[in-house]
């Protein structure tokens, strides 16, 4: 008997130990901390100041700005890029001083992601030689696919097995996380010393990615609402978008080049091309896609300029796009959007922040497996397959089509923007440690 009674209690004790786990796995005590944090620093910090005003707005610009310029210089003493500098700068600003609100901060995301993606798709065009990426292309396109599988093949079973969802909700969550973010990998690449062919296929997967990230995203919010899903609508819409990308940024991008043939000393190119690039945009969206594909195509045929005139057979003059001035653009966009990453900060479950954190180491060590089979050692250095599996960061992408979820009323919808948020910082986190393993050497001197 006394062996019966020390059972039950001790089936008590346990019973009482697992429902303190489970309160504290759904408790959102980081985000009540948050919240405190905030106030306190309103209230005893800066008393009555109105911390939306201009001038304080004007304030974290300039933080921003400086931040971003230090960071810079740090990357080339140490490796250790500044994406995380501005994402935490961009998460004192959000959540704990509340320059910015997480509302106010979602509704301007899906204008900001839109320009910071035309921009610096742009950029990497420009920066390409179209005769590697020629070369590269397999790669890009088999490392991409087998990516966005892998995340989906992690974030899904462990989707249903921590919270329940049924598979075609779960699946939703990995399309949603199934892109790599362009705009981190292009801020990145562009000042590592990688071979032009490692750049070619990280700057192709990353708009690839995202693309089939959009794509699938879309089709399972459209299966979740209407109860309907066609694997023959998603093979369509991938070769929409390719036919849309290349068709309009070939389309316009060569008669843009041979109407500079033909016109001498035309000042503001840079700003005319600009224009011409926001048009482009308005088009491929018009038509139902992203836009990424155009306007990375569109880079393409303008930084190679010299190569496709001289296979077309006109003359080209010397055009001047004001590098300066691009790269000071580019600059502040690629900045503001790391920030952006710490403004959209949103805690909630303590079991969806450590869900989130599992989902990204996995996605991690997927990509050390898919860098080892897709880039043999005989083809590739090993800084630059390093480089490569590193490459796992998500960005406003994610966050984008996160939201959407809220839009299109999907169950869980709030869910899907906590857990993005995880895995966004936590994947930036991840590329930043790992690439701060490089030694000071190999980094390219700016």
């Amino acid at each position: 008997m006394q062996n019966i009674t020390q059972g039950i209690q001790s089936a008590v004790v346990t019973a009482n130990i697992s429902d303190q786990i489970n309160n504290t796995l759904q408790s959102n005590f980081i985000k009540t901390e948050i919240a405190k944090i905030n106030h306190s620093i309103i209230q005893n910090v800066f008393g009555t100041s109105d911390l939306t005003s201009p001038q304080v707005i004007f304030l974290a610009i300039a933080v921003i700005v400086f931040v971003g310029v230090t960071g810079e210089a740090f990357f080339r003493k140490t490796g250790v890029p500044e994406v995380l500098f501005l994402t935490i700068v961009g998460f004192v600003l959000g959540p704990i001083f509340g320059v910015v609100d997480n509302s106010t901060a979602f509704r301007i995301i899906p204008y900001f992601a839109s320009l910071a993606l035309i921009i610096i798709m742009f950029d990497g065009g420009i920066s390409l030689d179209i005769k590697t990426v020629i070369r590269t292309a397999h790669y890009s396109l088999l490392l991409s696919i087998l990516s966005f599988a892998a995340t989906l093949a992690i974030v899904a079973p462990l989707a249903v097995y921590a919270f329940g969802w049924p598979w075609i909700n779960a699946l939703l969550s990995g399309a949603i996380l199934g892109g790599i973010s362009p705009i981190v990998v292009f801020a990145i690449a562009k000042r590592l010393p990688i071979s032009e062919e490692t750049r070619s296929i990280l700057i192709l997967e990353s708009a690839m990615t995202d693309i089939l990230a959009t794509i699938v995203a879309f089709l399972l919010f459209e299966a979740i609402t209407s109860g309907h899903f066609s694997s023959i609508s998603l093979a369509s819409g991938f070769a929409r978008e390719l036919a849309v990308g290349f068709g309009l940024g070939l389309g316009v991008g060569i008669p843009w080049l041979y109407g500079f043939s033909k016109i001498t000393n035309i000042k503001h190119a840079y700003m005319l091309t600009l224009a011409v690039l926001f048009v482009l945009f308005f088009a491929a969206k018009s038509l139902g896609e992203s836009g990424a594909l155009t306007a990375l195509v569109f880079g393409l045929v303008l930084g190679n300029r010299t190569e496709v005139s001289r296979r077309l057979r006109f003359k080209m003059p010397e055009i001047s796009m004001e590098d300066t001035f691009h790269d000071e653009i580019t600059f502040l966009v690629r900045s503001f959007f790391f920030v952006f990453v710490g403004l959209i900060a949103e805690f909630g479950q303590l079991r969806y922040i450590l869900v989130g954190i599992i989902m990204a180491i996995a996605i991690y060590m997927s990509r050390r497996v898919l860098t080892r089979v897709c880039l043999t050692p005989s083809k590739f250095a090993q800084f630059d397959r390093r480089v490569v599996r590193a490459m796992v960061p998500r960005g406003l992408a994610a966050a984008v089509l996160a939201t959407f979820a809220i839009t299109f009323s999907i169950p869980h919808a709030k869910v899907y923007t906590e857990i993005a948020f995880v895995i966004i910082i936590a994947t930036v986190i991840i590329t930043t440690i790992d690439l701060s393993k490089i030694s000071k050497k190999d980094v390219k001197k700016l």
